[in-house]
């Protein structure tokens, strides 16, 4: 006889993933609350981000500014402990990296882990160039005259990075480590069609010890979001690099309002990702302050200029 309390076998529904924004170290919903289907290569849907609106990329503006001042001022050493705390999180969360580029951009397991291990290692680079850089682009100049003049890199400011459209996380990284290395703060603008490894970098982000505002993530439309930013009179830079042509040219016409330092976009960004990545992205978004001081008897008096 069978027994008549006995409950039917169920099959458990799986908690679903609510994919966020992450500005000033938190994770808002887009203040507009809309979103956005999200579709793996074949079409099936992966999730719905959040579709970020220009309310959304103003706070962002303002959450990097207010931690400009505390990032660009800590000691390079310091920065290159941050980062490389930043590859740690990613290596003991490898697993879901992987599953998540492997939907992203369609690709088997193995490969996805590949481009996982790369982007960890390519975080792992940046960090240890970040008490380097200043003795390669800085130094004492000769000049013909009692004085020092030494020359030396600063960070540029708050710098909005449009991250490439294909090759969604290694390139991911390979655009936000470099600005975030020098001393500058980040205002990211995802992959319009795969954004959502760079949503989960956020979390991995929130839990290492990088300040929050440092580094803000954005989703939805590339041309939506970039607009304002380009044409934001507290934004200093700007990395075309996720921009097509057309939209380049014109976030290029609208960042010149307040003369920022533009990086356009070069054919090479989008073809080799796994190349030796060089020091330009460095570089790009650096300032050199020069100082005079004098020597001999006057020096010593501690006069400078």
């Amino acid at each position: 006889m069978s027994d008549s309390t006995s409950t039917p076998t169920s099959t458990r529904l799986s908690v679903l993933k609510t994919y966020k924004l992450y500005v000033g170290g938190k994770f808002p919903r887009s203040e507009s609350g809309r979103v956005y289907e999200v579709t793996d290569s074949k079409g099936s849907l992966l999730a719905n981000a959040p579709l970020s609106s220009r309310k959304d990329a103003r706070d962002a503006v303002v959450a990097a500014r207010k931690a400009f001042g505390g990032w660009s001022g800590a000691t390079a050493y310091n920065r290159g402990q941050i980062l490389y705390r930043v590859a740690e999180m990613l290596e003991g969360r490898r697993e879901q990296f992987v599953r998540e580029v492997g939907q992203a951009e369609g690709l088997s397991k193995s490969k996805a882990a590949a481009i996982v291990d790369a982007a960890t290692d390519r975080w792992v680079w940046y960090a240890g160039w970040t008490d380097k850089i200043g003795q390669v682009v800085g130094g004492a100049n000769p000049v013909a005259g009692p004085f020092f003049n030494l020359s030396t890199p600063e960070p540029t400011g708050v710098v909005t990075v449009l991250a490439p459209q294909e090759s969604s996380f290694l390139g991911l990284v390979s655009v936000i480590a470099p600005v975030i290395a020098t001393g500058n703060t980040a205002i990211v603008v995802a992959s319009e069609k795969s954004p959502l490894p760079a949503l989960c970098l956020g979390e991995v982000l929130a839990t290492s010890d990088l300040p929050g505002g440092v580094v803000n993530i954005l989703s939805g439309r590339t041309a939506e979001i970039a607009a304002p930013l380009a044409a934001h009179q507290d934004v200093n830079g700007i990395d075309l690099t996720g921009a097509d042509e057309a939209l380049a040219k014109d976030l290029e016409i609208a960042a010149a309002d307040n003369l920022k330092r533009v990086r356009r976009p070069r054919p090479a960004d989008v073809s080799s990702w796994s190349a030796d990545p060089g020091t330009h992205r460095l570089t790009a978004f650096l300032e050199t302050k020069t100082v005079w001081h004098p020597t001999g008897s006057l020096g010593a008096s501690g006069s400078a200029y």
